[in-house]
């Protein structure tokens, strides 16, 4: 999966979350979830692994702070099962990835 894909999974996932934990409309996220969401594209765009980074659950090096981390880890969990129903083409591709890598 490449990284601009990779980034645009996790805009969807974010925004999935906001939705449903916070309300948000028209795809706007809260200002956690759009700080949340900033930290972790920068994170990715600094990944040593670049386009052969694997999915963040296998990933063996954690580039997030703790606190962070954590939050992330309950956007994914939250919205990675739904993103199948939002998106099914990316749900697929990421489902792949955690596997073969």
């Amino acid at each position: 999966m490449s990284l601009e894909r990779e980034k645009e999974t996790l805009q969807k996932m974010f925004k999935i979350y906001c939705k449903a934990k916070h309300g948000s409309q028209n795809g706007k996220l809260c200002s956690e979830c759009k700080e949340l969401l900033n930290y972790a594209l920068k994170r990715l765009e600094l990944c040593p692994f670049k386009e052969e980074k694997p999915s963040c659950k296998k990933c063996t090096i954690h580039c997030y702070q703790p606190e962070k981390r954590k939050k992330i880890k309950e956007v994914m969990r939250f919205s990675g099962p739904r993103l199948l129903l939002y998106d099914p083409f990316n749900w697929l591709i990421h489902k792949v990835k955690e596997r073969t890598k």
